[in-house]
């Protein structure tokens, strides 16, 4: 059972699934950030939702958004590019131009203001405001972004390519289905994987302070949400049927790419937390991605490492530009959707997260101390300002494992072997082999100073790595600078 039946039958069969693929930041806008520009969140700086972590802020737009994939496409290749839906987090705030800001390189620009909204919102259309109310034939958020879409697609110029980029908020919370679609599922409950409901021993503080068992209250909330936010993505599955359907009856159906991913993964009761993202488990940082275009055999599976980094260094492959003037730290995907022999590709990459807190004690959970955030009943905090990690995801042919490091007080190390442990239960960070912590916590290290093409270098497990435990000790000053991006 999936929501999305047409999806899958549209795009994932008619082309590759990506078995493995990740964001590099489990959260909304350090994700949003790394599609749009192809870099890691250390290099784009936008570490959390908040305008003081760099979402949306002025500084974004003045040294990110001119040198996004999109800005590229239009000025470099000539394609008439269209925006519709959520954009980042804080876009439209007052402090950040409001929503008469309009992004270079956008021909057409139909951004929602602020956060994922499905009723009673404010589009930005080409730099003016258009409010919208909660009547379902004219409002609801998925549809209307269907309906701009159709309409970019009946009236572009056909002399010159073009790309879409359509970000729907849903699933996200409100999690407001469509009317028609307010019924379905309502035998369908979250996951009961090995990993539900448990105590997380062995890891960070903010994943053992959960309550476990959760209470049945908590237990509810998260069923009835992973429910709406199928019932959501019904819709979701509608507009992208349409989409590819006017694109069939334009004729363009196929010469065209089509991409369908996510922006980050979502946990429901895993290790007894009950509803967000934001941790370093796969639940919350691997995501869908499938791809259907010119060149790709149907339904083909692809088990690689690939990251939301890659999309705008393919994207940008696809229209003949070269990757070598950019300063993106992603790999195209192109070869292996056309199924080129002897593609040399990556085996880990970076995961890195800086948490959002308030200096003051939530005032329904005082005895955890100042700095936490996104508080539940029972005082289950999803997020703390020392909720602050990176990892290394490894996927070779002898290893499938993360290792982690916490940038608070306990210094705390999270490894995991998914081949024997798919469901992160047992941190072996005490257990395993010293040397590869070592390898590992080097390469970390390198990967969290990283640019371009230092961040494509080879991992541990690769033939090609060269590991010099001296360059460990005198390196130690990048371990200082880790988390540089405080400062900003």
């Amino acid at each position: 059972q999936t929501p999305l039946k047409k999806t899958n039958a549209l795009i994932a069969q008619m082309g590759m699934t990506f078995l493995n693929a990740y964001v590099p930041s489990a959260l909304c806008c350090p994700s949003r950030a790394s599609i749009l520009t192809g870099k890691y969140p250390h290099n784009h700086h936008v570490v959390n939702n908040t305008l003081e972590g760099n979402c949306s802020s002025k500084l974004w737009q003045k040294i990110q958004e001119p040198y996004t994939f999109p800005a590229l496409l239009k000025t470099m290749c000539g394609y008439q590019t269209f925006f519709a839906g959520k954009y980042l987090n804080e876009y439209g705030a007052e402090d950040a131009g409001g929503v008469g800001h309009v992004p270079p390189g956008w021909s057409f620009w139909y951004a929602l203001e602020k956060n994922s909204k499905y009723y009673n919102y404010t589009l930005s259309v080409n730099g003016k405001a258009r409010r919208h109310g909660e009547n379902y034939s004219v409002d609801y958020l998925t549809d209307v972004l269907a309906n701009m879409s159709l309409d970019f697609l009946e009236y572009k110029s056909n002399f010159e390519p073009f790309f879409m980029m359509i970000s729907t908020p849903a699933p996200h919370s409100p999690w407001t289905a469509a009317p028609q679609y307010t019924k379905s599922f309502q035998n369908v409950s979250a996951p009961r994987n090995s990993n539900f409901n448990i105590h997380g021993k062995n890891k960070h503080w903010l994943i053992r302070q959960a309550k476990t068992p959760m209470t049945n209250s908590s237990i509810q909330f998260l069923d009835d949400a992973y429910r709406k936010r199928w019932q959501t993505l019904l819709s979701v599955d509608d507009l992208v049927e349409k989409l590819v359907k006017k694109l069939e009856l334009n004729g363009e159906l196929d010469n065209t790419y089509i991409f369908y991913t996510s922006d980050n993964g979502y946990h429901t009761g895993q290790f007894s937390l009950p509803i967000d993202k934001r941790q370093l488990y796969e639940f919350d940082i691997k995501v869908p991605l499938l791809v259907r275009g010119p060149g790709i055999k149907p339904n083909q599976t692809n088990k690689v490492l690939v990251a939301n980094i890659d999309l705008g260094p393919t994207i940008l492959d696809i229209a003949g530009y070269d990757l070598n003037k950019t300063q993106m730290d992603g790999m195209s995907l192109l070869p292996l959707l056309r199924g080129d022999k002897n593609v040399t590709w990556r085996s880990d990459f970076l995961v890195e997260y800086q948490g959002e807190g308030y200096n003051g004690s939530d005032p329904t959970c005082p005895g955890l101390g100042p700095g936490v955030t996104h508080c539940f009943p029972d005082c289950v905090c999803e997020d703390s300002y020392n909720n602050t990690y990176a990892c290394v995801r490894t996927l070779s042919t002898s290893w499938d494992l993360q290792y982690c490091e916490f940038d608070d007080r306990e210094v705390f190390v999270e490894v995991y072997n998914l081949t024997a442990d798919p469901h992160q239960i047992n941190n072996i960070a005490k257990t395993i082999d010293q040397e590869i912590l070592e390898k590992m916590n080097y390469r970390l290290m390198m990967l969290q100073s990283c640019s371009g093409a230092t961040c494509r270098t080879p991992g541990v497990f690769d033939p090609g790595y060269r590991f010099d435990p001296r360059l460990m000790f005198s390196n130690h000053g990048v371990r200082a600078r880790r988390f540089s991006a405080r400062s900003l």
